[in-house]
């Protein structure tokens, strides 16, 4: 089978214990469908002493980089609902595209050999293409590469659809991943990383107002905006985007599809911002953002990479200067992984 389907569902509870909703009711239970074990979580939430000095602002990072499977990344939330789905339908394969340094791709490479399944990688011929970065990470995890020529992801679902119909014919069942595993139901790996941060939160004391990401399809966000009016209802969700599209509109409608897997209303528009932080391109670094990146690197010990998180995380320092944030609450930019580029990308 190659899409995406509804699966069998789970109970989970939608607030952390203690909490409660809007209006002083306690959330009622979602129902949420199977899911992989695959990442360690919670991932650490850490407050930036030097940066948010420097700033002028409380600001926290939420660690997903720390996720506990290859470098890191975001896509693991993701691809425990979407692997899950997978093992389900019996497929043995899975297929998915991204850039040439896609770290969607590498980390299901890595996900897909825990299970014991076969990663195909269909990844677009631009940037760097050479055995370096996320390239070395695909080879060592036993993934298949092939480049494909062209810069539309419609070519490269019709090559995947052809792939799965040969695979089939050889045997194997194959299921099919989406650019950034970007699908309703991947988008509920977010979900649930906003109630784990919203539980974090009460512990430590502070009040999450704002809730920071890159975009580069959608689902992540999407995630973080349906998971906030459930357990962060205060929170504005702050969508960074470093490729070209229509991104409010994929993200709220991602949002709406999610809210319907889980039976409950779609969130606010009004608490959605999306900005653009696109730079000279997708997957191609801006010489701009390098100072704020290196500037992390040097005050907290962190890193990120020039195209993906680092672009989200300068253009979020940008809405800053710029009065974006109101004062509802502290900063929460929710670091995406994506390191493994810094060692395919020379920065500026």
């Amino acid at each position: 089978m190659f899409w995406w389907q509804a699966a069998p569902s789970t109970r989970l509870p939608t607030s952390p214990p203690g909490s409660h909703s809007c209006g002083g009711e306690r959330m009622q239970t979602l129902t949420f469908p199977p899911r992989q074990s695959l990442g360690l979580y919670p991932t650490p939430l850490q407050h930036l002493d030097t940066i948010s000095a420097r700033y002028g602002r409380d600001i926290w990072i939420k660690r997903d980089d720390l996720c506990g499977v290859a470098l890191g990344g975001n896509k693991v939330r993701k691809l425990e609902f979407l692997l899950a789905q997978a093992k389900a339908q019996g497929c043995d394969t899975v297929i998915t595209t991204g850039g040439a340094q896609s770290n969607h791709a590498m980390l299901t490479a890595a996900c897909a050999a825990r299970l014991g399944m076969q990663a195909i990688l269909l990844l677009k011929a631009r940037g760097v293409m050479e055995r370096r970065g996320n390239l070395v990470l695909d080879d060592l995890y036993g993934a298949r590469v092939r480049f494909v020529d062209t810069d539309s992801y419609d070519d490269i679902h019709a090559q995947a659809q052809q792939l799965s119909l040969d695979l089939e014919a050889q045997g194997h069942r194959a299921f099919w991943i989406p650019l950034g595993g970007s699908t309703p139901l991947g988008t509920l790996g977010y979900v649930e990383g906003v109630r784990e941060l919203a539980e974090q939160a009460q512990a430590l004391g502070f009040r999450p107002g704002h809730l920071v990401c890159a975009t580069g399809s959608g689902g992540t966000a999407a995630g973080l905006f349906l998971g906030a009016s459930r357990f962060l209802p205060e929170a504005q969700v702050h969508a960074v985007c470093v490729d070209h599209g229509p991104f409010r509109q994929i993200t709220l409608d991602l949002a709406a599809q999610a809210s319907d897997l889980l039976g409950c209303p779609a969130p606010d528009p009004a608490a959605l911002t999306v900005a653009s932080h696109v730079g000279p391109g997708y997957a191609v670094s801006a010489p701009e953002d390098s100072p704020r990146i290196r500037e992390l690197a040097q005050t907290e010990g962190i890193l990120l990479d020039p195209v993906y998180t680092g672009k989200a995380w300068s253009g979020m320092l940008d809405l800053l200067e710029q009065g974006a944030f109101d004062d509802r609450g502290d900063l929460v930019f929710f670091h995406t992984g994506g390191a493994a580029a810094l060692f395919a990308m020379d920065l500026a």
